[in-house]
């Protein structure tokens, strides 16, 4: 059985389909980018939903798109998309992120 990746929006490094998207975050804790991050959702089962914070910041190492259970984040193909690399800023905006129980830094809140 093979695995349907849905068609980038825009020229996107990395996106979500928010309707598959449980919030469970692991794709947050797995970013080594500080890409990701939780913001309050209402409506959502857990109160939280993915949000893409920094995408300029995406290094296509696929661990996100990898370690989703619910087949909801996808990244670009390396061919179509010029990624950025890992830089120190980028890592201690990650770190930060976990700091704050994976809730994007620009959330009202966080830390």
């Amino acid at each position: 059985m093979g695995t349907f990746k849905t068609e980038n929006p825009g020229n996107q490094p990395v996106w979500v389909n928010t309707s598959n998207c449980k919030a469970c975050d692991i794709c947050v804790s797995v970013c080594p980018a500080g890409v990701l991050g939780m913001v309050y959702e209402p409506t959502s089962t857990l109160g939280a939903m993915i949000s893409i914070q920094h995408p300029e910041s995406c290094i296509g190492c696929m661990e996100c798109e990898l370690s989703c259970p619910d087949f909801a984040i996808y990244v670009a193909d390396r061919k179509e998309y010029k990624f950025a690399k890992l830089t120190d800023e980028s890592k201690s905006r990650q770190e930060a992120v976990v700091a704050n129980n994976y809730m994007s830094l620009n959330e009202q809140g966080a830390k």
